[in-house]
């Protein structure tokens, strides 16, 4: 698997390249779906002199910029991940809150189509799938 080029990735979306955000960028990448405290500890382990500030703020920018993606099950906090750009969905582990990814239903984005789009031109479905995962079902 190639290694993704961050830095090139924030100069495409004509963002500097700095240390937090190169921080936050590979903390994210290397654990998909992860909180914001998570991801703090993550990107401490890369550079130990990144504030909680700096991490929030980099989150935020690189949401914006379209190189992170934000999920929010319901009852749950921000989670983040890189995948993005593919209209994929999460299931989400009722018991645990363990959350993975599922590829779009069929077609090409945004794989679902509203019944009454109130004259909105749709560009993106997003699902969550409720359900237990197959740890918490076994030891039910």
């Amino acid at each position: 698997m190639q290694t993704p080029d961050f830095p090139q990735r924030l100069r495409d979306v004509s963002l500097r390249v700095t240390r937090p955000r190169l921080a936050v960028l590979e903390a994210v990448d290397a654990t998909p779906h992860a909180d914001t405290e998570t991801v703090i500890a993550t990107a401490r382990e890369l550079l130990p002199e990144v504030s909680h500030q700096a991490v929030y703020d980099s989150l935020h920018t690189l949401t914006e910029a379209g190189l992170i993606r934000s999920i929010k099950p319901a009852g749950s906090v921000a989670r983040y991940e890189t995948r993005i750009g593919d209209n994929h969905h999460h299931v989400v582990c009722r018991s645990c809150g363990v959350i993975g990814d599922v590829d779009c239903a069929v077609g090409h984005a945004p794989c679902l189509t509203a019944s009454d789009s109130r004259g909105f031109v749709v560009d993106e479905a997003e699902v969550i799938y409720w359900g237990t995962c197959p740890d918490c079902s076994t030891s039910s």
